[in-house]
């Protein structure tokens, strides 16, 4: 199995469990769960997505944009990229503050000093 075919195979995997947490997280809303149970469920299904993402953009890079940029199509491939990165969020958002009462993000939002 060729790397491209394990990163395809890596994304559907992402994509079926994340439909099965959607399933399971519209039960849990007409169940009326309570807001933060519901919150961390979105939370995995969103980490779940930008991985599938991530994966994607890897796979891109390591074929059509090498294939574009062999055959002397760097420009083109650079404004293809450009325009596709303003959908990722973690590449165009702010830089974190480095601020003393800056705070790490962690999973479950738990802080520890």
């Amino acid at each position: 199995m060729t790397v491209v075919d394990e990163q395809q195979r890596a994304v559907v995997n992402r994509l079926k469990t994340a439909r099965g947490h959607i399933s399971g997280i519209v039960a849990i809303v007409e169940e009326d769960a309570y807001c933060p149970d519901v919150m961390k469920q979105l939370a995995a299904v969103q980490g779940l997505l930008e991985g599938a993402s991530r994966l994607m953009l890897r796979r891109h890079l390591e074929t059509c944009v090498a294939k574009a940029m062999q055959e002397g199509r760097t420009a083109e491939i650079v404004d293809e990229l450009m325009e596709t990165l303003k959908f990722d969020k973690q590449v165009f958002r702010p830089a974190p503050s480095a601020g003393p009462d800056a705070v790490e993000p962690e999973y479950g939002g738990a802080r520890h000093d």
